[in-house]
């Protein structure tokens, strides 16, 4: 925290600090006026807006994360703060209970069971392998469940966008064709397969959906967090 802090408060640090909080701004605005199209996440505008800069201005990548070490810092809270939802919604858990909690768990672990079976078929780089892991989760857990069991953060913030974005899109399609109408259900799909992005779309759904979200995206991540490390012991002789 102190080097963060200490990067932070240079001049380096405050101008990437600032062009990244700027263009997460301008992101929350076009959201706001185009929520109706994931692809407006204001992520992902952020992301390709910072890159590009970083990309004109020629910077090394990895000077730009020491300037900008204090934003990775802050996931840390960030994921502490995943708490706060799940008490709100504590009496829908306790009312929907272990089924509820199956659900989302198969989910969580079928997901990026598939993504990875996938990589390692066309025999892709096991760091790519590892990362792909972690792309059901929200972005501060899935960074740091990479980080941990030897992946790439970075790469894996961007396949959770990625994976968020077309869950988002896809998932009016999917529901139609599967005709999945029960609100609860659209819900907890959302939530644990399309993480944050899913959840955003849920909120113009109606409240039940949007509920349902939350905790599919909440108790997702919890559990990833924790089961990843035993999923990666499992296939490391594999991999």
């Amino acid at each position: 925290m102190i080097e963060a802090i200490r990067n932070a408060a240079t001049l380096s640090g405050v101008a990437w600090l600032a062009i990244t909080l700027l263009f997460y701004w301008i992101g929350l605005a076009i959201n706001r006026k185009y929520y109706r199209y994931p692809i407006s996440h204001p992520l992902i505008f952020t992301a390709l807006s910072v890159g590009v800069v970083v990309y004109l201005s020629n910077t090394a990548m990895t000077h730009y994360q020491q300037s900008a070490g204090l934003l990775h810092w802050l996931l840390g809270p960030v994921t502490v703060a995943l708490a706060l939802p799940i008490y709100r919604q504590w009496q829908r858990l306790r009312h929907y209970g272990l089924p509820l909690l199956l659900s989302i768990m198969a989910g969580g672990i079928v997901a990026p069971i598939l993504a990875w079976a996938a990589l390692w078929v066309f025999n892709s780089p096991i760091s790519i392998q590892l990362t792909m892991l972690a792309k059901s989760i929200t972005t501060p857990l899935a960074m740091e469940a990479s980080a941990q069991i030897g992946g790439i953060p970075a790469l894996a913030a961007v396949f959770v966008i990625t994976t968020g974005v077309v869950g988002a899109i896809a998932a009016t399609s999917v529901f139609r064709i599967f005709k999945v109408s029960d609100t609860q259900s659209q819900g907890v799909a959302l939530g644990t397969v399309a993480h944050a992005v899913g959840t955003a779309k849920s909120l113009h759904m109606g409240d039940e959906v949007a509920a349902m979200a939350t905790l599919g995206l909440c108790v997702n991540g919890i559990f990833t967090a924790i089961i990843l490390p035993l999923i990666f012991s499992f296939l490391s002789p594999s991999l």
